[in-house]
């Protein structure tokens, strides 16, 4: 298996309020919801880069469609990192989660390695990382 990913798949309780903290409030674009036609079928792309999208999906579509029992989500499972040119977009970012309704779990702050870098939780508590890597740049 080659590692390559195209589709970050995450679990959401109410695909609306989440179209309305990512599109509205972080600007992310996308066509809306989309597939409503199917049952189990509603869900959100967001195109993050060339190659890569963002789905929401209810988390009850999800255990419909693999056969298992939702359990309790667990925002420390993973987390989604968004890396940045600098410390001042680090602290933009996190004002505008947070002004989208974000919930600040970690403020922006210089890290044990060089870096800055801040948490927030999305409304269904998914965890985003915002960095700045003084050792990574930007392609952008």
């Amino acid at each position: 298996m080659k590692p390559r990913i195209t589709v970050i798949t995450i679990g959401v309780d109410d695909l609306e309020k989440s179209l309305r903290f990512y599109r509205d409030g972080l600007g992310f674009a996308t066509q809306g919801i989309v597939g409503t036609e199917f049952e189990h079928g509603a869900v959100i792309f967001f195109e993050l880069q060339a190659g890569l999208k963002l789905a929401l999906w209810p988390r009850q579509s999800i255990a419909h469609d693999t056969g298992l029992t939702p359990g309790n989500p667990c925002p420390t499972e993973f987390t989604l990192g968004h890396n940045v040119a600098s410390k001042a977009e680090v602290d933009a970012i996190m004002a505008q989660a947070k002004k989208a309704g974000a919930l600040i779990v970690k403020p922006a702050h210089d890290t044990f390695w060089g870096g800055y870098a801040g948490y927030f939780h999305d409304p269904d508590r998914h965890l985003w990382e915002v960095v700045w890597n003084p050792q990574w740049t930007s392609n952008e």
